[in-house]
């Protein structure tokens, strides 16, 4: 899976996928999309890995969005809307996803962190919606991530101004989980990783649908789809082997089962 601008690695359970573009801020060229699509589909089809972490080489920016400079290559604006999208690729991941965001998020940039489970901020992290600036809107999830995470009248202020704000706001308006300082934001992603990983992974799969599912469903249906989705966990193998690992006092060993 690894190209020269995306490395992708796989240690135990937990997959890093890292943007390897610093030069350009970690822009995403149509052949790195391709590449984040292939990497997303291998952690989707293994059984061994468990968690992603996605990041970006370098201090100085996590993912400055799509690469402008490539945009013109589309012949019209109907190719450029059917073109493969590295935001919805990471937002289908079947995986658990953690975003480690290590600079600047700006544009596409920030819609592929919103479009992680949970998203770790450096303390020198900087996120952006500023496709205005340049005569256009987001097209992977802005309005909607931003809504989601910060509330409407903040998700305007980011998408009306294109103006950054910094972690400790992305913090306090609830965008990220958790500010740690440079040298610290790797080792915390992967700590946060390790501990999913070691979960039933068909429970943190079932999850992941359950907390999209609970973002677009009114309240008493979710609630019902919750109780369907938590019926088929107790059926797997895993979660047999949770009761027997509880009652024997030991600790569990999930097989994905």
């Amino acid at each position: 899976m690894s190209t020269p601008d995306l490395s992708f690695e796989v240690d135990g359970a937990v997959a890093v996928i890292t943007l390897n573009r610093p030069q350009k801020l970690n822009a995403v060229t149509p052949d790195m999309a391709e590449a984040i699509e292939a990497a997303i589909a291998e952690c989707d089809a293994s059984d061994v890995i468990r968690c992603v972490i996605l990041t970006g080489a370098g201090e100085k920016a996590f993912c400055a969005g799509s690469d402008i400079t490539t945009l013109d290559a589309y012949e019209t604006p109907w190719q450029f809307r059917n073109r493969g999208d590295y935001c919805d690729a990471v937002r289908l991941c079947s995986k658990p996803v953690i975003a480690a965001v290590n600079g600047y998020a700006l544009g596409g940039g920030l819609e592929t962190a919103m479009s992680c489970d949970i998203r770790l901020a450096s303390a020198n992290a900087k996120f952006a919606a500023p496709e205005i600036k340049l005569g256009w809107i987001g097209g992977g999830g802005m309005a909607a991530g931003l809504a989601h995470s910060i509330g409407a009248s903040n998700a305007a202020m980011m998408i009306l101004t294109g103006d950054p704000i910094d972690a400790a706001t992305a913090l306090s308006w609830g965008l990220v989980s958790e500010v740690v300082a440079p040298d610290r934001l790797m080792d915390r992603a992967r700590e946060i990783a390790a501990v999913i990983a070691s979960r039933a992974p068909i429970a943190a799969e079932t999850a992941k649908v359950n907390l999209r599912a609970a973002h677009n469903m009114p309240y008493e249906k979710a609630v019902e789809y919750e109780r369907d989705l938590q019926t088929i966990c107790f059926a797997t193998e895993d979660a047999r082997e949770g009761r027997a690992a509880f009652a024997e006092k030991r600790p569990p060993v999930f097989r994905r089962r």
